[in-house]
């Protein structure tokens, strides 16, 4: 009896997870072997088998004969779901059908397609790219300071804007046949990242252009006439672009603009023409001071019916130039001591010709759906190669100032406490990277990542300020004290701009991610609102059946696979073939997970229904179990695209462990928070039926992610790959050489112990200060050799930069401050 039990219950499972619930009658086969299983192995009386062939094959019968199961359940069904279907709006069902679904949709699907994934190439770039990044770029970021630019100029210089404009950087996604650079969006992501590793405003000055801008729109949209005459002039750096969408009323709401243009007849350039009066009022626009040409986004309104269509027509998208008369250029914002150019700008019935509309009359009104596609590619590179550019730049200059700096006569890197903040930083920079490099991937390969791209503008960015945050802390007295060598400090002000522009972040979290992913992402939800609505009843029978039954199927696997991944720890879970063995249980918890992530969307659609939009933490909470999910299949991505090294697997350990245990501890707090405590109960148990299995990193995996950060060799240089290292006397560069040379110190140290112990020599000072005096002493005396001492004078050389803290004079040097501006000025 027990093994017929559990060969029914393994049965049962195997056919869920298989799906073969799409079809009854494998059930009834199934059902019919297993009586007969039970009146051999477990001797069941003949009384006992009728009654459970009566239990089993009622309701499969019922489902298999689909005139009968249309009549009871699927028409009752649909006139249910028809009542409680949620209302959506023209604006809302633009933004869930904008872009595409990429391995999103695998995750929501409970069982991702790991082929797909692997059939990416790696990233790679060309020969003419990489030479641009070496060359261009590199010139470009030693041109830049953020000090000297936020101290004394406020700005960047004018020699590195012209050569911005000169060497095509405004141009890099523009075609070659307009004289742009047709880089990738893997080159891009590469370009912003080196300069947010050095120049906050020089990556901003690069990256609003190449992002969601005039170039993005007219490539995707504009007229051939629009193309022919602006993409030559943006390429060059004759113009230089900006596009207004934030009003003051109307700032995360964006498709609720307030700004309008009515329809109506002027003159432009001496002859009447159809066009808009348009009246704007925005703010928080990049580049707007300096900008010649604006792209706008407003409400069309055809009152008079010129165009024919509806009188409220839509959001709009135009470009107008800013010396045409009646714009008005405000005076500049000034967010967080940044000195990127940023203001408002504004405008009162001004007159444009329709000619001026991103692709002429046929795009009037189809402004917001143009938007949603263009922001999915710019918000997956633009603000996470930044955050992985200042993270780098973060990382370097803290890691190797913990592995020099010495406290207590021990370098702080060993310090516990420093290396659990060290492993964070390391963990955090390794997934940000992975998570950059295969949004860009999805981008080259054609896709609109809009849920993607969500996910990874959110989650890079915030753990970006987690880097920074622990950097800061790191350093101490040093970070807290402004000045050219302190690395951190503008960083440190400047991160709330990246965790609130182009969707703050906490819009991003509760309502973008799972709200438009959890419809457009699902393989059934999207497909059963559209058969719903279809007018012809029994079609849409016909199609929702279809699909009902799909989705039912869909759900029982899920709920099976999360059963099956929580009873075994993962191992009767599938993995990749190709997958290496060091991660193939992360695989796995991605399938337990993933099927839990997609029971319990579907738990909380059925329980609340049109109600969960409004349901914001769940939602969040929901959300950021979908993120965790993709932040680590970039990492096991990455993992494999650099040919599983080793010394990396501490990086790979610890961040994925870390978004395991946070997708956990979503699905907790949501089961906490369910509406209905008996759901959450049973889900509880489907899920994590033996306990929660995702812990925190360890300790001692933390200490190996640190030591390998303070550690020279390939794999930290794997983890700064490409960042910016600045030139010999500049503090951060500084602080590396005095890195390079900790092991021969450590060495030294080690080796002049015994003399030390013997009194032959006073023990190595901890003021760097002072090392040079020891090592003339140990050298006098015949312990050293005169490149070992110099080796030891060149450490305490560039390790007393590294640790020294800026000072000025008791008016901070202001009159020599405004001396230089002024001097500048004329």
């Amino acid at each position: 009896m027990i093994i017929w039990l559990i060969l029914l219950i393994a049965s049962a499972l195997a056919l869920m997870m298989m799906r073969a619930s799409a079809s009854a009658w494998a059930w009834l086969a199934a059902e019919a072997v297993l009586l007969w299983l039970g009146a051999r192995l477990a001797e069941i009386e003949w009384p006992v088998l009728v009654l459970l062939a009566i239990l089993f094959f009622t309701p499969t019968l019922l489902v298999a004969i689909r005139s009968v199961r249309q009549a009871l359940m699927t028409r009752p069904a649909l006139d249910t779901f028809r009542k409680i279907m949620p209302a959506m709006s023209a604006t809302e069902r633009d933004a869930i059908e904008a872009g595409t679904v990429w391995w999103d949709a695998e995750l929501f699907s409970g069982k991702p397609d790991w082929s797909r994934l692997f059939a990416l190439p790696a990233p790679r770039l060309t020969a003419e790219e990489q030479a641009f990044l070496d060359n261009e770029v590199e010139q470009l970021c030693g041109m830049v300071s953020d000090w000297d630019a936020t101290v004394k100029t406020q700005d960047l210089p004018p020699e590195a804007w012209q050569f911005i404009k000169d060497k095509g950087f405004l141009g890099m996604i523009i075609p070659r046949q307009y004289g742009g650079k047709q880089f990738s969006a893997y080159m891009h992501s590469q370009v912003v990242m080196k300069l947010a590793s050095r120049s906050s405003a020089a990556a901003i000055a690069v990256m609003v252009p190449n992002s969601l801008g005039p170039a993005e729109l007219l490539l995707h949209y504009g007229t051939e006439v629009q193309k022919n005459h602006y993409l030559p002039r943006l390429a060059q750096g004759l113009e230089i672009p900006c596009f207004a969408l934030t009003s003051p009323y109307a700032g995360s709401d964006a498709a609720a603009i307030p700004d309008i243009g009515i329809v109506c007849k002027g003159v432009h350039e001496g002859r009447e023409t159809l066009g808009f009066r348009v009246t704007w009022s925005k703010r928080y626009i990049t580049l707007a001071p300096i900008a010649t040409v604006l792209g706008l986004a407003f409400r069309a309104s055809d009152p008079d019916g010129l165009l024919g269509g509806e009188r409220e027509a839509g959001i709009t998208c135009a470009l107008i130039p800013t010396d045409h008369p009646g714009v008005v250029t405000g005076r500049r914002h000034w967010p967080l001591n940044a000195v990127f150019q940023n203001g408002p700008t504004e405008g009162k019935d001004v007159f444009i010709p329709m000619e001026w509309v991103i692709g002429g009359v046929a795009q009037v009104g189809r402004g917001w759906r143009m938007l949603m596609e263009c922001l999915a590619a710019g918000r997956a590179i633009s603000l996470p190669s930044s955050s992985v550019g200042f993270s780098k730049m973060a990382v370097r200059g803290t890691s190797g100032y913990a592995a020099m700096r010495r406290q207590f006569k021990i370098e702080i890197g060993k310090f516990e406490g420093v290396q659990e903040a060290l492993a964070r930083m390391g963990g955090h920079l390794y997934m940000m990277d992975a998570t950059r490099r295969l949004s860009a991937l999805a981008v080259d390969a054609g896709e609109k990542p809009s849920v993607i791209s969500a996910i990874s503008k959110y989650h890079v960015t915030e753990r970006g300020r987690m880097v920074v945050n622990d950097g800061m802390d790191v350093i101490g007295g040093k970070g807290i004290c402004m000045g050219p060598g302190n690395f951190l400090a503008r960083v440190y002000q400047q991160i709330p701009i990246a965790i609130t522009v182009e969707g703050a972040n906490i819009l991003t979290r509760c309502l973008i991610i799972f709200g438009q992913g959890a419809i457009r992402c699902h393989p059934y939800v999207l497909k059963e609102l559209a058969a719903a609505a279809d007018e012809d009843r029994e079609r849409a029978v016909q199609e929702f059946d279809r699909l009902l039954f799909g989705h039912l199927s869909f759900v029982a696997a899920n709920a099976a696979r999360s059963l099956v991944g929580g009873l075994s720890g993962g191992w009767l879970l599938p993995a990749p073939a190709q997958a290496a063995h060091a991660t193939r249980r992360y695989y796995r918890a991605v399938v337990h997970l993933s099927s839990a992530f997609a029971l319990l969307t579907d738990a909380s659609m059925a329980v609340l229904g049109g109600t969960l939009k409004f349901r914001e933490r769940i939602s969040a909470r929901l959300g950021d179990v979908l993120s965790q999910l993709y932040l680590v299949s970039a990492v096991l991505k990455r993992y494999e695209d650099e040919g599983r090294q080793e010394a990396d697997l501490p990086y790979v350990d610890w961040s994925v462990q870390d978004a395991l245990n946070r997708a956990q501890e979503a699905i907790v707090e949501v089961l906490h928070n369910f509406p209905n405590p008996f759901v959450a109960f049973a889900l509880r148990l489907a899920i994590f039926p033996l306990g929660l299995p995702y812990r925190k990193p360890a300790d001692v995996l933390g200490t190996h992610v640190a030591k390998a950060m303070q550690t020279p060799g390939e794999s930290r240089e794997r983890l700064l790959a490409d960042a910016y290292l600045p030139r010999a006397g500049d503090p951060l560069a500084c602080g590396e050489q005095a890195f390079a040379l900790t092991p021969v110190v450590q060495q030294l140290e080690h080796r002049l112990k015994p003399d030390i112990r013997e009194g032959k020599l006073p023990p190595m000072p901890q003021s760097l200060l002072e090392l040079t005096a020891w090592s003339a002493l140990a050298l006098e005396r015949g312990l050293l050799s005169q490149q070992e001492k110099e080796a030891l004078d060149a450490f305490a050389l560039y390790g007393h930069q590294s640790v020294a803290v800026d000072d000025f004079a008791a008016d901070f040097d202001r009159a020599e401050m405004v001396a230089q501006v002024a001097a500048q000025s004329s």
